[in-house]
């Protein structure tokens, strides 16, 4: 009689035991769920950020690239108009001396 007490006195603890811990399991994965669907949003969230950085960073790459071009035409473009203008200098310089040379002929001349 006693040891059907005590059998059955462990067995009621046992099944409120399994009880709880399969509502505390059930709890848990409840949480990890969400946990992980939350993560797996916000993870779809990055991503799609990421993607609009990437276009954005490859826009301004390409950009840049367009500026380059851009700034070493007008370097080349600077260069070329530098070394005209120095030809010029060397033109004007040399009709200078001519202009001395027959303004002192007109002058014997005179």
């Amino acid at each position: 009689m006693i040891t059907e007490w005590i059998f059955l006195t462990c067995l009621i603890c046992a099944c409120i035991y399994l009880a709880v811990m399969v509502f505390y399991f059930k709890t848990l994965l409840k949480k990890e769920r969400v946990t992980k669907d939350f993560m797996k949003n916000n993870l779809q969230d990055t991503e799609i950020v990421i993607r609009k950085l990437q276009i954005q960073l490859q826009r301004s790459l390409g950009n840049i690239d367009i500026l380059t071009d851009e700034l070493n035409k007008s370097k080349n473009d600077v260069t070329s108009l530098r070394t005209r203008n120095s030809q010029y200098r060397l033109e004007n310089d040399k009709l200078r001396g001519r202009i001395r040379e027959l303004e002192g002929k007109i002058e014997a001349l005179l």
